[in-house]
């Protein structure tokens, strides 16, 4: 009844149409028509693009407003009043708020203009379409080439998922603040699946409700921007409306019910037990649901004389964890849970008509938990008196993430452009290990521990000046600038009983030759030292260490006629501690008509070895196939490393090519985009070495310069809109295919299988799924739209800790390779959102990420992460249902 009584109401809206239909034709100030301009309703996801005559049809409210805007033209707000035509005139020109898109200091680009692949991507739209309530989990479906997934069992990086571009590292993508360097994460990735070895800038640490949008240059763009920008640059735009109020509440929840044929008693899944630890540390609960999240979002806008503006934004969010099945040696499972609170602002000031003051930045808070592995009995790992049946510690984490740029841009008489900036960040990363102890003090062991943290600062100090010639040639736009920036990592130091190993006094052992050490009097082993779970950083860890580097860089942008434009950059970089570095661009766009470019780019990168992979250091537990593993993570630049025969870091360096082609013919356009990069030196985390020489250790690991890739893809963007009925149909398509090859392990005259084995190397091949395709189809009928998605993520294959046994029990390393490979067939993941248009003011949004509830394949007990399956691409947590409730006033 409810479903006829739905289709009926959809029927009569249909029939009488909603609103009323506004027709028009969009030019620039010569009279020529404007194609792909968007024209969308103010404080809706309601729009249009014109066609290839600049015209467009609308359906909206009778007393709507109606908002053009253009790349490298003003936008325009235009009131409906009743009418049924509104013509517009859009005027261009150089203006100290022009939009300028990431790739381009040229005004005058669009993104089917540019001679690189930029993706530009509404964040208003896409919030207010689906419920995915985080930055990276956007993007994961919006942007062609962008991967990330959430972690479990991977310690820091359960707390901050690692992203990427083109399957390259974290730390090979800049992420820019309206054009400004962001700082990267203190934190660097020792476990998981993806981002091994490296650090990476945390996305999610930026609320997505002050975005105004998203700009992803996908091409090597170090000669343009400097270090880190060997995959591309990810430009976040942040709100600068005024006169507004919008804001969201989001409430969503996941689905237990997890797919695979686990053996009865698993813990976590849906029906089975329900364990709780002496502390209220609950694993598991019979249950439907789990993850639940809500999200409170409000952003505000409001002028500051004739011109300025100030802009900001307050998002606070709630999430449980995900609790799904894992090994008995792993019964935490599952995704974090987190309580974050996000504050941002963004301001600019007139100074004079042709100057102004500009300051953002915000501060993100974060408290996490998440489940490390089980400590199950008997072991020298747990005191029965304070557990009884084993135990699970919990990491949690304090992460702090601050920023704030200020800055003056002018433009002189003669039309040049000034901008004078600085931009301070720092991350900060503080463990706390709760429902754990440290077996050596025994009875006597407190169950919560202070570990100790890292925090990452960076500050950047720009000048840049720009100019547009519209009189040479057929235009052309200079740009120079230099920058001065320096880094501050930071390792501090947890409470000692984090980190101490007692004596069977009860006193710190600092002589092992006259103190005894506890041992277990069921196992006969040793007890160990440390918070279990987690151990803390002691004062030997510590670290605060600097550097700086001066930069230089020309760039200019010539169109040597309507149809051919050329584009060169150049970039000379020093630092403190490695030396220079010189990098160059070349990139050209060819008008084969008046609405196909063919366009391509080749330049060379770098990235310099960050701090924390220089100076990172500590002993922490690994889990192999359950056991554990005491391992050491010596600093590069120590004795113990180079004792190994390994060196010291030195910058990455690329070579990136890229070739493609885009259309834009009326409401149709498309981008394919072939690319290339050869990376030189990457710097990996080693395998482990058998370290007898180093005490209360099994093993040893370090960062090294430790292989060359190639990688070879193709980025495909299809996007068509068209009116159908009373109502318009958009349909995109967003595909990405990659293939990554390991042309050399750099082990010198170390074992390679040891030094960076097969294992090590599936793992860095994983980044780089073969493909990603989305297919996006969505019905507008003003006061109703329905969306679908379909997203296949491609087939990937690890090595699990089987690669760790004896060679011998399989009768050949090829036999145990084959043995240790997890296949993970290729999965399509369905999104579906319905949105209702209430009133003026209201629109509610529900819908389902995952609607099947599609899980990856179920894999043996030598999984990385202990569970069924590790983390892949498409989530382990399964089918997420969501309301969301968007309000503009």
């Amino acid at each position: 009844m409810s479903r006829f009584l739905f289709i009926s109401i959809l029927g009569l809206y249909s029939l009488f149409g909603y609103g009323q239909e506004v027709t028009g034709k969009v030019v620039d100030n010569e009279g020529m028509p404007l194609p792909g301009v968007n024209v969308i309703e103010k404080g809706t996801s309601n729009g249009v693009t014109t066609d290839f005559d600049g015209i467009y049809s609308i359906r909206v409210d009778e007393d709507a407003t109606l908002v053009f805007s253009y790349i490298g033209f003003e936008e325009i707000e235009e009131p409906v009043d009743g009418r049924s035509t509104i013509d517009v005139t859009m005027t261009g020109g150089v203006s100290l708020n022009e939009v300028q898109l990431v790739g381009s200091r040229s005004p005058k680009r669009t993104p089917v203009d540019t001679p690189v692949a930029i993706d530009v991507i509404d964040v208003q739209a896409v919030t207010t379409q689906t419920g995915r309530i985080e930055v990276n989990e956007l993007l994961q479906y919006a942007a062609p080439s962008f991967n990330a997934n959430k972690q479990s069992g991977s310690d820091g990086a359960d707390h901050i998922d690692p992203a990427s571009l083109r399957g390259l590292g974290p730390d090979q993508t800049l992420v820019l603040v309206n054009g400004k360097r962001r700082h990267q994460s203190s934190l660097i990735n020792i476990f998981g699946t993806r981002g091994r070895g490296n650090t990476g800038t945390d996305l999610n640490a930026i609320p997505a409700s002050a975005i105004k949008r998203i700009e992803i240059l996908r091409d090597g763009a170090s000669a343009q921007y400097g270090s880190d920008a060997i995959a591309g640059v990810i430009n976040l735009v942040l709100k600068d409306n005024t006169d507004e109020f919008t804001g969201n509440i989001n409430y969503g929840f996941y689905n237990t019910d997890a797919q695979g044929d686990f053996p009865e008693g698993t813990p976590n899944t849906d029906g089975n037990r329900l364990d709780t630890e002496r502390d209220g540390n609950q694993i598991g609960e019979d249950k439907d649901f789990d993850g639940g999240s809500l999200k409170l979002t409000g952003n505000y806008g409001f002028h500051v004389g004739e011109k300025g503006y100030a802009n900001f934004t307050t998002e606070y969010l709630t999430k449980n964890k995900t609790l799904r099945p894992g090994f008995d040696f792993r019964r935490g499972f599952g995704e974090a849970s987190i309580e974050g609170f996000n504050f941002f602002g963004n301001i600019a000031l007139p100074l004079s008509d042709n100057s102004e003051f500009y300051a953002f930045g915000g501060r993100n808070y974060r408290d996490t938990d998440a489940f490390a592995f089980t400590r199950n009995n008997p072991t020298e790992r747990n005191v029965v008196s304070i557990y009884p049946d084993g135990f699970t510690p919990r990491i949690t984490s304090i992460i702090t993430d601050n920023a704030v740029t200020a800055g003056i841009r002018t433009t002189t008489l003669n039309d040049w452009k000034f901008d004078l900036s600085n931009t301070y960040g720092e991350n900060n990363f503080h463990y706390y290990i709760k429902g754990t102890l440290n077996a050596s003090l025994e009875n006597l062991s407190p169950t919560d521990f202070d570990a100790g943290g890292h925090s990452l600062s960076q500050n950047t100090l720009n000048m840049d000046v720009s100019r547009y010639f519209d009189d040479i040639m057929s235009g052309l736009n200079l740009a120079f600038g230099a920058e001065y920036r320096t880094e501050n990592f930071v390792i501090f130091a947890g409470e000692e009983t984090s980190y101490a190993t007692y004596d069977v006094n009860g006193k710190v052992i600092t002589d092992p030759s006259i103190q005894e050490q506890p041992t277990d009097s069921q196992t006969g082993e040793l007890r160990p030292g440390g918070s279990q779970g987690f151990p803390g950083y002691s004062p030997d860890n510590e670290v605060d260490r600097n550097r700086s580097n001066i930069s230089l860089y020309a760039d200019g942008e010539i169109e040597l006629t309507d149809a051919f434009l050329l584009a060169a950059a150049a970039r000379f970089e020093n630092y403190s501690d490695f030396g220079s570095t010189l990098n160059g661009k070349l990139a050209a766009r060819l008008k084969a008509g008046s609405n196909v470019n063919f366009r391509g780019s080749v330049s060379t990168g770098f990235r310099a070895p960050s701090l924390a992979q220089i100076y990172y250091n500590l002993k922490f537990t690994n889990f192999v196939g359950g056991e554990a593993l005491d391992t050491q993570l010596s600093p590069n630049n120590s004795p113990v490393t180079a004792s190994f025969g390994i060196g010291q870091l030195q910058e990455e360096t690329a070579f990136n090519a890229s070739l493609g082609f885009t259309a834009d013919i009326g409401s149709f356009t498309a981008t394919v985009d072939g690319y290339y990069i050869s990376i030189q030196d990457r710097i990996v985390l080693t395998g482990n070495f058998e370290a007898p020489q180093i005490e209360n250790v099994k093993a040893a690991q370090f960062f090294a310069n430790g292989a060359d890739t190639e990688t070879m893809g193709l980025d495909i963007v299809l996007t068509h809109k068209m009116s159908l009925g009373k109502g318009t149909l958009a349909t995109s398509f967003i595909g990405n295919i990659n293939d990554m090859e390991i042309t050399d392990v750099k082990n010198g005259n170390l074992d390679e299988e040891t030094f960076f084995g097969v294992r090590d190397q599936a793992f860095l091949l994983a980044s780089a799924p073969e493909s990603k395709l989305t297919l996006n189809v969505k019905y507008d009928l003003g006061w109703f739209d329905a969306a679908v998605g379909l997203t296949r993520f491609s087939e990937l294959t690890l090595l699990d800790w089987q690669m760790f046994e004896p060679t011998e029990d399989y009768g050949s390393f090829a036999n145990q390779i084959a043995a240790a490979s997890d296949t993970y067939d290729p999965k399509i993941v369905t999104d579906l959102n319905l949105g209702f248009k209430l009133n003026k003011n209201l629109k509610l949004n529900v819908g389902s990420n995952n609607l099947f509830n599609v899980y990856p394949d179920q894999q043996d007990d030598w999984t990385e992460g202990g569970g069924y399956w590790d983390t892949v691409q498409m989530g382990i947590s399964g089918a997420y249902y969501y309301a969301k409730l968007n309000v503009k006033i």
